[in-house]
């Protein structure tokens, strides 16, 4: 091969890892209680922060929506629709065991996640970024958990057009406390909108012949919807500090999925989770691509396992 082919063949791979575009970052809030997350001046997501007990199912949880690639709508689900208490990227879990008491903050069943306030925001170049204070209830107006949400929208590369860091930092104020429950109702999870058509919701799992509802600790996994026309892919990367022995959800038609994480947490002690999605206008891609994202996210290098893709179940 001649040195200028070499030449071409190098600068082609780096224009391929490069970000797609020197993108301009910025926040935008909103006195409608959401805040904007710009890249390019295009709305890449929205967190959904606004509380008001007088519609107190549309706003007793703080979520992230994800955007289409133009910036005009969510591809994520609100208030409404089929179970009502799934939202975008959202928190929670339906057994949260303190002082002989549970507490059920999936189904937000007599208590509230309230947003308190945000810290550390900026943007730039390099992404923005943000940290919301929220106030987990027991009954209402006693803290039983305080959360520091931190989360990033970074620059992203082809195929993706987002990538979203989320690290959850939760204080046990209470007391003792365990966040329990099971994988369809507790954890940190990702609900497409409303509308998907649901005979196209796929699901990609790192192991073979991969039985989501009994494995354990999977790195990643993906989904691939159809909303509007358009198929979308959300690759879920798990980090491996997280809590051990967690389990996945991912399976359902309509597409509700991420991971369970069982933990206990001292009184005034903390447990943290971290999790990166990338998300694209497009099909699955290969689990070679895939477990190079998470090797990036977590500063390793392991190979490309064996995978399993799986078309979705429906609920029962």
């Amino acid at each position: 091969m001649s040195a200028s082919n070499r030449s071409l063949i190098a600068l082609l791979l780096t224009l391929v890892a490069a970000p797609l575009l020197a993108a301009d970052f910025k926040l935008a809030p909103s006195s409608n209680g959401h805040l904007d997350i710009l890249q390019d001046n295009k709305i890449v997501a929205r967190y959904m922060h606004g509380f008001d007990p007088a519609k107190l199912t549309d706003t007793y949880k703080p979520y992230l929506h994800i955007f289409d690639p133009e910036g005009e709508a969510p591809i994520t689900k609100g208030p409404g629709g089929d179970f009502p208490h799934h939202r975008a990227i959202f928190l929670g879990w339906n057994k949260i065991l303190v002082n002989g008491k549970s507490y059920d903050r999936w189904h937000m069943k007599g208590g509230n996640q309230i947003h308190q306030k945000f810290t550390g925001e900026k943007a730039s170049t390099d992404g923005a970024t943000f940290t919301s204070t929220i106030q987990w209830e027991g009954e209402p107006g006693a803290t039983i958990l305080e959360e520091s949400r931190t989360i990033s929208v970074l620059p992203s590369t082809a195929p993706f057009y987002a990538t979203v860091d989320l690290t959850s930092t939760l204080i046990a104020k209470a007391g003792d406390t365990v966040l329990d429950g099971d994988p369809e109702h507790a954890g940190l999870q990702y609900r497409p909108a409303q509308e998907v058509d649901r005979s196209k919701t796929s699901y990609l799992y790192p192991i073979e012949k991969a039985n989501p509802q009994k494995d354990l600790d999977y790195p990643w996994f993906a989904q691939t919807y159809s909303y509007r026309g358009n198929d979308y892919t959300v690759i879920y990367l798990n980090h491996p500090e997280n809590p051990k022995g967690a389990r996945t959800s991912a399976y359902r038609d309509y597409g509700r999925f991420g991971t369970f994480y069982k933990t206990d947490i001292k009184h005034n002690e903390t447990a943290t989770i971290k999790v990166r999605f990338h998300i694209s206008q497009g099909p699955m891609p290969s689990a070679e691509a895939i477990q190079n994202l998470w090797n990036a996210y977590t500063g390793k290098s392991e190979p490309t396992p064996a995978t399993t893709l799986k078309s979705a179940a429906a609920k029962k």
